[in-house]
């Protein structure tokens, strides 16, 4: 594995790594050629001392950046799509009509196939007042008033100051109605430990390429020449979490890109997420993201 540090700007204390987190986007995605690469010029304009804001929009689909932090706090929003979102030793699902909030100072990148996504990101300095719900990483959903303000600046980018009076203060009215989310996080645990260990790598890339199939922890460890007891122990020991749990997640994220897509029917996502049954994959969708699989294609479709 090559670690690359393409560059390192001390004073604006950005950075871009490239790491084995890279490897999830080949083990889990099937990566496109064709994403669109965020222009990260933005990066060093968010750090300037007088971008209390900054919006940046990205309106194209396909997305992707480099491993960046930066001194201002994030929140990515996603609409229309499904936005993969890697952290330190983390792998995040913002579905669409949910937004994350990423503290400052925390590594990450962003990487999207979904091909209607629009993607909106506004950077808010730290405020010396601020603490708990601002010092977490979470996705929480968007509420009606939250996502129509989000789609009024669909046509804002750049630095946003005191001197441009109606455009600061409605973003200083968004940043204070975030608190709202306080105690209202996804049901869903949107997010799992991402796998350094290059056999998990590999385990991760064959599950999401068979979805369709049993893929018990026994035919799994078969697959890779090893007892159930050691891939057992592998997941807990190196992930923290279970395979049924890990397996789980793949399964119910897939269900939600392709529910985008409008092609199939839920019967048919069904299959192709590995369920033998619509009652078994809609008992479990329901589980893990609180709502009927109908109801949150609904949801992603805006018709709420």
């Amino acid at each position: 594995m090559i670690l690359m540090l393409q560059s390192y700007d001390r004073e604006h204390r950005t950075r871009f790594v490239k790491t084995e987190k890279d490897l999830l986007i080949y083990a889990i995605m099937e990566f496109s050629s064709y994403l669109y690469f965020m222009n990260d010029s933005h990066f060093k304009a968010v750090e300037e001392e007088d971008a209390e804001f900054y919006v940046y929009n990205v309106l194209a689909g396909n997305v992707t950046t480099e491993i960046h932090h930066h001194s201002s706090a994030q929140l990515v929003y996603a609409e229309g799509g499904i936005v993969h979102v890697f952290t330190d030793l983390k792998h995040w699902y913002l579905p669409a009509r949910c937004f994350m909030w990423i503290p400052a100072g925390i590594p990450h990148y962003i990487f999207s196939t979904s091909p209607k996504v629009d993607l909106y990101n506004f950077y808010f300095k730290k405020e010396d007042h601020e603490n708990g719900f601002f010092d977490e990483i979470n996705i929480y959903s968007v509420s009606h008033l939250l996502r129509e303000m989000i789609l009024y600046t669909k046509d804002w980018n750049g630095k946003i100051t005191k001197n441009d009076v109606p455009k600061y203060y409605f973003l200083k009215a968004l940043k204070g109605i975030l608190l709202e989310k306080r105690d209202k996080k996804l049901a869903f645990p949107v997010q799992h430990p991402f796998p350094k260990d290059e056999t998990l790598l590999k385990i991760a890339r064959y599950i999401h390429a068979n979805l369709e199939k049993p893929l018990t922890i026994e035919s799994t460890a078969k697959e890779f020449g090893m007892s159930t007891r050691t891939l057992s122990r592998k997941f807990k020991e190196i992930l923290g979490m279970n395979y049924v749990r890990f397996l789980r997640a793949l399964r119910i994220t897939r269900s939600l890109e392709l529910m985008l897509e409008g092609k199939y029917n839920m019967y048919e996502i069904a299959m192709m997420v590995g369920y033998n049954s619509l009652s078994s994959f809609s008992t479990i969708f329901k589980k893990v993201i609180g709502v009927a699989p109908s109801e949150y294609q609904q949801k992603l479709r805006g018709n709420r």
